[in-house]
This record gives structure tokens, C-alpha cells and sequence, in this order.
């Protein structure tokens, strides 16, 4: 339910914007230095993973689950089968128990919630103007949600804590045919289901709240139709045994990863599938991770110099329509110094492991630095072309 919003409107004046924006000078340098930094790593992660992975895919043997042989201990192995546990996992508070790899507890607590939005207005001589308007719901949420910080504090407030708190509770063992699988393997098993609740039985009250059942959740307060701050309501997911498979290095009955130069290596997928699907799975994966953190690092770039040049724009900014044309003009530069620069991280980064990959985006990158300055210095040095006057009347 909304309890209304209300707005505040705040000023900042040109020379507090101008020196606030030389203050992020020194951000947006660190920004940049960080970006390079991520950028080079990430090439030199991408190169030893894909190094990793083949190596793998040419060391593993696949071999049945239905028995451990001593013969391949140390040895890269590729296992598929189904899981299989001994006993129940229980929360002791509900007294809620289900034969599961993996039990959780999860916990909201219904709350003020506030959310505010700022629409900022630069005005004629530098100054701005932001207006934000503050409004305040009532959700269910599981994370606490500080009403001392409200800007409206004194009409909404919470409990200082959750007096319930979230749980987890993993299988001591969960065995794949012969083998048993490690806590590293038994953390990556899913998927995560939600607990039917029907044949179930609980207590009465927790943390001295009537325990009330409605749907997939348990209910604690005293009127699940209509809530009050501070109610809480508990649902249960679970991870029950099903087909997995599984490279990894063999040691004893279990598993541990392949250490190799370049790296360690360990997969796991929920499903039975073979040896070289797997690998080609982890290679497109590292593909993708590869091209994010590219993503970031250029954006973080982008950024940084976005904060370098600011000081421009805010210099600017005495008359709007002035500002806007520097931010584009700005925005260009940060844009060609982040394409020439990651591209050169990038590059640099590929020399050892890629050398043709490393000359063709360095021979790309000088050719776009080559490009800007080319069409820069034919704007500035084009040839005037005098007016011809009319000839006379006869």
C-alpha cells in the first residue's frame, strides 16, 4: 500500500558544481586506471582458462559411476550419473524435513520501503536545481530497510532488525553412484524449488508470532490479509537429487580439481551430459565472461574520462545551451580515448598468447587514431574559397 510522497528541492551554485567536478578529476582517474587494469587481466584470465579447457578436453577419460578404480586416481575424469542422499534435512525451528541435497530457510519481513526519484535543472549562470520527490510503500522485502536514514523518518518507521533470521542446510553426504561429491560440488547442485507446505506440520508460534500457512509461505503475524509492519512470512525452497555430471580430478572416492599450469579445472552440470559437450559449454562461457568484463572495462574507461573532461562542461554550464554542446563534444573525446586506449590494453595484453590477434587490433587502433587526426587536420586545413564577384551589367 502507498502512504503518499512529498518533494524537496535543493540548490547548488556554479562554483560549488565547478569545484565538486574537479573533485571527480581524481575519481575519474582512478576509474580509468582501474579499467586498464580489469581490461589487461581479463585477456590474460581468458587466455589461461581457454588454455586450461583444452588441455582438459585432450587429459579426460570418462568412466562409470557404478565403481571407483584406484588405477585413475589423479586422473582428469568424466562422470555422469544421479545423486543420491541418506536421511533428511530439518529445520529445527519449523520442524519442517524433507529428504533434500540442500534445505533453506527464506525470510521477508513487511516494511516502509522508501523510494525516491531527482530531476536535476541547470539554470542560466551555472547554478542547478534538483527537485526529488520521496515516496513511501509498504513491501515485503528480505533485506532490513534502515528507517533511521528516511527522509521522512518519524512517519515510517521499522523494527531495528529481522528477529528471523535465514538458514541453510546441505546433505553431509551426497553420493554420484561409487563416488561422493565435494561441498564445492554439492554447492553448485540445483535447481532451487520451492517447498509444497501440504502434509507439512509446524508450530504454532516463532519468535512470538502466530504461525499462519497461505499457499508456499508460513505467515507469522495476526492477519496474513491485511499485514502490519514488522510481520514476517517464511517459504522453504529445497534442492532435490537428480542427474549430474561431473570432469574433475579424481581422488579417492571423491573429487577434487585438476590443477595444471595454467590453472585449475573442475565442471559440473545438472544434467547427464558427455565429456566434450561439457567442455564446449565452459568454453562458451568463458567467451561470454570474457566479453562482459570487456563490456565493463570499457564502460568504467568511458566514464572516467566522462569525470576527466567534466570540468569543461561545468565551465560551460554558466550558459545552459552552452553546456550541452561542450557534454557532446566531451562525450566524443571520451568516447574515441576509450576505443584507442582499451583497444591498446587489449592488445598489449594478447601480445604473448595472440601475436597475429595483438598487430591486427593495434594495426586497427592506429588506424582509427590515424583516421581522427586525418579528418580534424582537413577541417582545419581546407583551402578558402574566395568569393567571385558578378560580372557587370552590359
Amino acid at each position: 500500500m502507498s502512504d503518499g510522497s512529498f518533494n524537496t528541492t535543493t540548490r547548488q551554485s556554479w562554483g560549488s558544481r565547478l569545484s565538486q567536478s574537479l573533485g571527480g578529476v581524481l575519481v575519474g582517474g582512478a576509474l580509468g586506471i582501474g579499467a586498464v587494469v580489469l581490461l589487461f587481466w581479463n585477456e590474460g584470465r581468458a587466455v589461461d582458462r581457454a588454455t586450461t579447457l583444452a588441455l582438459g578436453a585432450d587429459r579426460v577419460i570418462s568412466v562409470s559411476a557404478d565403481r571407483v578404480d584406484s588405477a585413475n586416481d589423479g586422473e582428469l575424469v568424466h562422470v555422469s550419473g544421479t545423486t543420491t542422499i541418506s536421511g533428511n534435512l530439518l529445520d529445527p525451528l519449523f520442524g519442517v524435513e524433507q529428504p533434500a541435497i540442500r534445505l533453506q530457510r527464506q525470510v521477508e519481513m513487511y516494511q516502509w520501503v522508501e523510494e525516491r526519484e531527482s530531476k536535476t535543472r541547470e539554470k542560466l549562470g551555472g547554478g542547478t536545481e534538483t527537485v526529488t520527490t520521496y515516496r513511501y510503500e509498504k513491501k515485503w522485502s528480505d533485506r532490513l530497510q534502515d528507517s533511521d536514514n528516511f527522509q521522512d523518518a518519524s512517519a515510517h518507521r521499522n523494527p531495528k532488525s529481522i528477529p528471523l533470521e535465514q538458514a541453510e542446510w546441505s546433505a553431509d553426504s551426497v553420493r554420484l553412484g561409487a563416488f561422493r561429491l565435494n561441498p564445492a560440488q554439492v554447492a553448485e547442485l540445483g535447481p532451487t524449488q520451492s517447498l509444497s507446505l501440504a502434509g507439512l506440520s509446524w508450530p504454532g508460534k516463532v519468535v512470538d508470532k502466530p504461525v499462519i500457512a497461505r499457499g508456499d509461505h508460513l505467515f507469522l503475524g495476526k492477519t496474513p490479509d491485511e499485514p502490519r509492519v514488522g510481520d514476517l512470512r517464511v517459504r522453504f525452497e529445497w534442492v532435490a537429487p537428480g542427474d549430474v555430471s561431473v570432469v574433475a580430478a579424481q581422488q579417492g572416492d571423491s573429487f577434487t580439481a585438476l590443477v595444471t599450469p595454467s590453472g585449475e579445472l573442475a565442471l559440473l552440470e545438472n544434467a547427464r551430459v558427455d565429456a566434450q559437450a561439457m567442455f564446449a559449454t565452459a568454453r562458451h562461457n568463458n567467451t561470454m565472461l570474457t566479453w562482459l568484463l570487456r563490456g565493463v572495462g570499457l564502460l568504467l574507461l568511458f566514464i572516467g574520462w566522462k569525470l576527466v573532461l567534466n570540468p569543461l562542461r561545468t565551465f560551460a554550464a554558466v550558459v545552459p545551451f552552452f553546456a550541452r554542446i561542450v557534454d557532446f563534444g566531451t562525450g566524443v573525446v571520451a568516447i574515441a580515448l576509450t576505443l584507442v586506449i582499451g583497444l591498446s590494453t587489449i592488445a598489449l595484453a594478447w601480445m604473448v598468447a595472440r601475436p597475429l590477434l595483438s598487430v591486427a587490433l593495434l594495426a586497427g587502433t592506429l588506424a582509427l587514431v590515424f583516421g581522427l587526426l586525418r579528418r580534424r587536420g582537413a577541417s582545419t586545413n581546407a583551402p578558402t574559397v574566395a568569393a567571385v564577384p558578378p560580372p557587370p551589367p552590359r
